[in-house]
């Protein structure tokens, strides 16, 4: 829960504080936060600092998708992205492997340092933070224009300069965007969440809500339910496994999920958004129906089933990893305007962290009560999303972030738009010197006519 009122916090404050400064906020509380649980003597104090480290975390995960989607160039932003949610699961596969080297170790420490081990991490990013730059387009945002050519050179290319035409172009092209918005919108106010008019606000909110809601249906068992509330190690257990091959599979799944988590990193622009969450949805559902049974056949009192049991679970891992690891988090950051972005951000992470909630509350009453069952259900609310994906989610591979704005402000509003001319184009088509599409240059213009008609 602390993680999602730090998301509520970057919604309120995100524009005003920045992307940069709220990363460094963030990771300053995770690190409080994490040396307050691994000094705990009592509970409550143990409670504390896991509500003080979710909110840093909280704060992080609703700014860090944002930043990158907007420093990013269109070819890369979904392997950039991806990148650094593989890089995420590099942490889980280490704290694995951490925990049950650790796991000899009759002391205290057994469960202190993996904890205070966070605050390397928290350190590192804030040092890094020190030299990295702001995002562009919210300095343009605060009309700070020489200080987002500078960095737009930067990301251009090594010998670009903020006199570049390259440059100036990509910057009057997003501030020509800001001010269409303003335009059409005035000075920003929170119920424009919840209208759609001519930006179709309401229905880009709803998308990042709906999208993280169904990553954590996806993934309730194989992330929310292993590792928040008992660990891989139990679940393995649970299937007739010895302790400490357990504790070993649980290394294994880290490190076969990373390797999973890296395939998107070189697919998820050929592939596209749509495609690979459809597919991977597909994935997840048939593995989940197999595990389920399984272990309605007696998995638990069989080896031969108990390995079949805990092979699905890399193969659910490696579905999951390829379709919904990433996107869900690259999404919302895509399909949001500059001045709706780190608000329609901070809902996807909230949504994310409230169904984790829920769902890590429920499984295990589930599971109880249902047994197998449990798994089938899951597997049945799997399969559903592949139309929900298909019907009311456009595709958003390889387009600048501005040009994404015609799909939502088309005349047509029914119109999805399933980027199939942008898929099947590639990286072979043509694109101008600075990454970006020549049949999306005019996208303003299109963008002004509309909202003058």
């Amino acid at each position: 829960m602390g993680c999602m009122f730090g998301a509520v916090l970057i919604l309120f404050t995100g524009e005003m504080l920045g992307r940069r400064k709220s990363m460094m906020i963030g990771s300053s509380i995770l690190f409080v936060g994490a040396a307050i649980q691994a000094s705990s003597f009592t509970v409550t104090q143990m409670i504390i600092g896991r509500i003080v480290a979710g909110f840093g975390n909280g704060m992080n995960t609703a700014s860090i998708p944002v930043y990158n989607s907007e420093i990013s160039r269109p070819k890369h932003r979904g392997r950039d992205l991806a990148f650094g949610q593989a890089m995420l699961i590099g942490g889980i596969a280490l704290s694995y492997w951490l925990d049950y080297g650790l796991s000899f170790v009759d002391s205290d420490l057994s469960w202190r340092f993996p904890i205070a081990f966070q605050t390397v991490f928290a350190v590192a990013l804030i040092l890094m933070l020190v030299d990295l730059p702001e995002s562009p387009r919210w300095l343009l945002a605060q009309g700070r224009v020489d200080e987002a050519r500078v960095i737009l050179a930067h990301l251009t290319s090594r010998t670009a300069k903020p006199t570049d035409p390259i440059v100036i172009e990509q910057s009057k092209e997003i501030e020509d965007a800001i001010t269409l918005e303003r335009e059409a919108s005035g000075d920003f106010q929170l119920k424009e969440l919840f209208q759609n008019g001519e930006m179709q606000n309401f229905r880009r909110i709803c998308l990042c809500f709906g999208i993280q809601l169904m990553q954590q249906v996806l993934h309730y068992l194989l992330v929310n339910n292993l590792l928040i509330i008992c660990s891989l190690t139990l679940v393995f257990k649970s299937i007739g496994l010895s302790n400490n091959l357990s504790r070993l599979l649980s290394g294994f799944n880290g490190l076969e999920y990373l390797a999973a988590a890296m395939i998107p990193v070189f697919i998820i622009e050929k592939v596209g958004r749509r495609r690979s969450m459809m597919f991977c949805a597909a994935g997840c559902s048939a593995s989940m129906i197999v595990l389920g049974v399984l272990l309605a056949t007696g998995a638990t009192g069989s080896k031969t089933r108990g390995a079949a049991a805990a092979a699905m679970m890399f193969v659910f891992n490696t579905f999951f990893a390829i379709g919904w690891l990433a996107i869900p988090w690259l999404y919302p950051a895509e399909i949001c305007t500059l001045r709706l972005r780190s608000k329609g951000a901070a809902t996807a992470t909230i949504s994310n962290w409230l169904f984790n909630f829920v769902i890590v509350q429920i499984t295990p009453i589930a599971i109880q009560n249902l047994g197998w069952k449990t798994y089938i259900m899951f597997a049945i609310f799997n399969a559903s999303f592949i139309p929900v994906v298909y019907f009311f989610y456009p595709e958003t591979a390889l387009k600048p972030l501005e040009s994404i704005d015609t799909i939502f402000s088309s005349p047509d509003k029914n119109e999805i738009g399933t980027g199939e001319d942008v898929l099947s184009r590639g990286l072979t088509g043509k694109e101008t010197s600075s990454g970006e599409f020549n049949e999306d240059e005019k996208h303003v213009e299109h963008q002004a006519e509309r909202l003058s008609s």
